[in-house]
């Protein structure tokens, strides 16, 4: 394999900031996905896949792809592109910036490299294997850069937990989430991927999620895993597969969670 680099993941980010920023906050045209229910996916979503799509296929073209809008190609390699173009296109099309783009490489079936890109506010969260970091304006002295840390937090009561909506658990999985909501010390809803980034920069602790796709995930595993955080589906399985997802800021967390989740 090629080695992945920064400037490699830098330059996917660019090219997918190139399709959606000048789409963000403008009247653009809305589909909808289901025949019930809303999953709206715009020109924005289909044009940052292209625009990944091409640049991975310049610089890997032995390797394989699987986006949410055009399906995957070369899915027999033991390398896999993952890409979610906008991770979030609800909050996308509402206008509030915690959409994100979202790439992992998959190695034999293993997420080991991620991105979260938020080019609205020019951040970067990615991690090459080895350590995960943050890149985007510099403020309170840091340069810009930062290695990702997650909170140290062992006890669901000292917790902040994160998910999109409770809504969209279903029967005993809404059950379960209000058991855990209600020993956790805060909970907040509606951030997307950007849940998943703030876990692993250690400003929050949980992010239970359910019905999630491969795509939705894949890029953000190695970032929480390589900054000391743990994830995995509800029933302990690989959360390369997506479902019903626990992330967690340790390992003791992750096991709470999923003790009472699973009661």
């Amino acid at each position: 394999m090629s080695v992945v680099d920064s400037s490699f993941l830098r330059k996917v980010a660019l090219a997918a900031s190139e399709q959606t920023l000048p789409r963000f906050r403008q009247k653009i045209a809305i589909d909808n996905k289901y025949t019930v229910g809303f999953d709206p996916v715009t020109e924005a979503d289909r044009e940052a896949e292209v625009a990944i799509r091409k640049v991975i296929n310049e610089h890997f073209p032995e390797h394989g792809i699987l986006g949410e809008e055009f399906g995957g190609e070369k899915l027999d390699s033991s390398h896999i592109w993952v890409i979610d173009p906008i991770d979030g296109t609800r909050a996308f099309i509402s206008g509030l910036p915690v959409w994100g783009t979202l790439v992992g490489l998959m190695i034999d079936g293993d997420a080991r490299i991620g991105m979260m890109s938020q080019p609205f506010t020019n951040e970067l969260f990615y991690t090459l294997g080895e350590g995960a970091f943050w890149s985007g304006p510099e403020y309170a002295g840091n340069g810009g850069q930062v290695q990702l840390k997650t909170r140290q937090t062992t006890d669901l009561s000292e917790a902040t937990v994160f998910t999109t909506s409770p809504s969209l658990f279903k029967d005993g999985q809404r059950e379960a989430f209000d058991r855990l909501e209600a020993q956790v010390r805060l909970s907040r809803y509606g951030v997307d991927c950007y849940a998943y980034a703030m876990l692993a920069s250690g400003f929050a602790d949980l992010v239970i999620e359910s019905g999630l796709q491969p795509y939705d995930v894949m890029g953000l595993i190695p970032v929480i895993e390589q900054a000391g955080g743990v994830i995995t589906q509800a029933d302990g399985g690989p959360a390369e597969k997506g479902g019903y997802i626990v992330a967690a800021a340790t390992p003791a967390l992750h096991e709470q969670a999923l003790k009472l989740l699973n009661s």
